[in-house]
């Protein structure tokens, strides 16, 4: 592409002789627009999504890179299912929870509308099938089967539900069911900057992908077929889930997960009023992200050498990172970082995990781009009155005085 361009621009140079005499200044100007439309996407460019409320942010740090109305609350429907799969995922990473597990299904969770895999009362299906007919098709019987497998009743799961939410700092969710079906006029209630939250959460499991990446599978033996409502999953590159949602309150939602060259993004869109219109907006969110932003590590350029822990119980502590070791920039100005480290000279004791030691700057030329705390990696005790008499003897009476 880029050989095209520059014989382009090469016959343009040859017209650019014969006419400039005609038409002064012209082919400069020309020259200037076709070289702008060469430049890369700006950081700072404006986007645009069709859709009312949106976000989107890198999985890592948790930057968030762009919202519109993202804390206004609105219905998710099937949306909620990802903290329905979350509370799933945590069970299975507790060890209570197996994906060979038989789930037996309830009348109250056979009768359930909407998405479903028409589970039949006492029936009973793995783990792993109620997963792929949660996450594939959206299925609100195994979801509530799922629920009250793990709470014993879907009201005592939505409890849980809620507390996750708050833990998550989900400040504008609550929670009525596990489905996102309406309920007597109620829906669940949420906003996009924390169904980014929850999102985030879900794919710190790495298992969830086995199942929010399959296209088309089956359950009960290869009787019954599953197709993944989230399209992305087969056409755009990188996709790595998460979960579509539909009702005439909450309109056409998703909650999209894509992953390129180690670097993760969660878009979300809510209320869409078509579900093309969903999708394109999530693909805009998303190739934004992958054509601007890029991971930057952060590890200190020397070895951050042990401190000195003053009538300590250890005499240094090892200074460490604190958080996570790569920060997300723009493209454009991730080839300019440098980093600077101030660090105390020594510390008294005792020492706490955790306690500050320094920091770690990150700069773009004379900008700063981020503070990085540097702390104890352990805590240290204070020695004891005893423990200085006799480290005072042993010096004494080897030669150390």
């Amino acid at each position: 592409m880029k050989r095209i361009v520059a014989v382009f621009l090469v016959c343009l140079l040859l017209l650019g002789v014969t006419t400039a005499a005609a038409a002064p200044g012209a082919f400069d100007a020309l020259l200037e627009e076709i070289l702008a439309e060469m430049q890369p996407v700006s950081q700072t460019a404006q986007i645009t999504v069709n859709v009312p409320f949106a976000i989107l942010m890198e999985k890592e740090t948790g930057t968030v890179i762009f919202e519109q109305d993202a804390d206004t609350v609105t219905a998710p429907a099937s949306v909620t299912k990802v903290m329905t799969t979350l509370l799933i995922m945590e069970e299975i990473a507790a060890g209570r929870l197996g994906l060979d597990d038989m789930i037996t299904t309830s009348a109250y969770a056979a009768s359930m509308g909407g998405s479903q895999v028409y589970l039949e009362e006492g029936e009973q299906m793995t783990v792993r099938d109620m997963l792929k007919a949660i996450i594939i098709s959206s299925a609100n019987d195994s979801s509530v089967a799922m629920a009250e497998h793990i709470a014993g009743t879907e009201e005592a799961f939505v409890q849980r539900m809620n507390q996750r939410a708050a833990e998550l700092g989900m400040a504008n969710t609550t929670f009525i069911n596990s489905t996102g079906l309406p309920v007597d006029g109620r829906d669940n209630e949420t906003t996009a900057r924390d169904v980014a939250l929850m999102s985030r959460a879900l794919i710190l499991h790495d298992l969830v992908k086995e199942f929010s990446t399959i296209w088309m599978d089956t359950i009960r033996n290869g009787e019954f077929g599953l197709n993944n409502t989230n399209r992305l999953i087969f056409y755009y590159d990188g996709a790595t889930g998460l979960k579509t949602g539909f009702t005439q309150e909450a309109m056409y939602c998703l909650a999209a997960t894509a992953e390129r060259d180690g670097i993760e993004f969660i878009a979300v869109v809510l209320h869409g009023e078509t579900s093309d219109q969903r999708f394109e907006a999530t693909k805009t969110l998303l190739n934004y992200g992958f054509a601007n932003y890029t991971l930057v590590d952060v590890q200190p350029e020397e070895i951050l050498l042990p401190l000195r822990v003053e009538l300590g119980a250890v005499p240094f502590v090892q200074p460490v990172l604190e958080g996570h070791d790569r920060i997300l920039m723009e493209k454009s100005r991730a080839s300019n970082v440098t980093q600077t480290v101030e660090m105390v000279e020594y510390i008294p004791a005792p020492v706490t995990a955790g306690q500050s030691l320094g920091t770690l700057t990150v700069h773009d030329g004379e900008t700063v781009v981020e503070t990085i705390p540097i702390v104890a990696g352990d805590a240290v005790g204070k020695i004891s009155t005893g423990q200085v008499f006799v480290n005072f003897l042993r010096l004494l009476f080897t030669g150390g005085l």
